[in-house]
């Protein structure tokens, strides 16, 4: 954690924004990065300087938005091959817990799993796997991209320099919602 905030500290605004960008893209699209802490910390680099808040806020939204679209596509077209993947064999529990949440809580299950660490990652894959209706996935996928960017974005530039304490404050959060009782009404 700290290494990824003294790069980020370091780079041009450009650099920045890229890199920014591609971590939240590509955790979206269905790899296990760093997008919410990437998010926290451009926040946190805008409050001091290092960026703008509002080009933060486009650049975070947009690739939170775009990677779950290409996560969707992944899942859609190459799903069930991705779950024999030998590497995927030890998070086999909570893929199965990702996929029980999207069957319970069907679009809203896309638009809360962006708060929860793991099924912000596999969530947008499972959705294309069991072939949501693209419309629906999109309507939650929009609404999750602006409210997570925007709530994400804006807590680390409230925090400033506080952010390492905003972002354990959200991942246990995230953790309690994740672990609540849920009702069996689909979305």
């Amino acid at each position: 954690m700290g290494a990824l905030t003294d790069h980020l500290q370091n780079l041009s605004q450009g650099w920045l924004y890229l890199i920014v960008g591609l971590l939240v893209f590509a955790e979206y699209a269905g790899l296990l990065l760093p997008g919410e802490t990437a998010a926290i910390l451009a926040g946190a680099l805008a409050s001091s300087g290092h960026a703008h808040v509002s080009v933060v806020l486009v650049i975070v939204v947009v690739a939170a938005i775009t990677g779950d679209c290409v996560g969707y596509e992944i899942g859609r077209r190459f799903g069930p091959r991705l779950l024999r993947l030998r590497i995927l064999a030890r998070y086999e529990r909570r893929i199965g817990q990702a996929m029980d949440f999207l069957d319970r809580r069907g679009g809203t299950a896309v638009f809360l799993a962006r708060f929860l660490s793991f099924f912000r990652s596999a969530m947008p894959i499972l959705a294309g796997m069991s072939r949501m209706p693209y419309r629906k996935f999109m309507t939650f996928n929009v609404a999750g991209g602006v409210v997570w960017g925007t709530t994400f974005v804006l807590l680390g530039y409230v925090a400033g320099n506080s952010y390492k304490k905003v972002e354990s404050v959200a991942g246990r959060g995230g953790a309690v919602a994740g672990t609540a009782p849920r009702r069996s009404v689909r979305a």
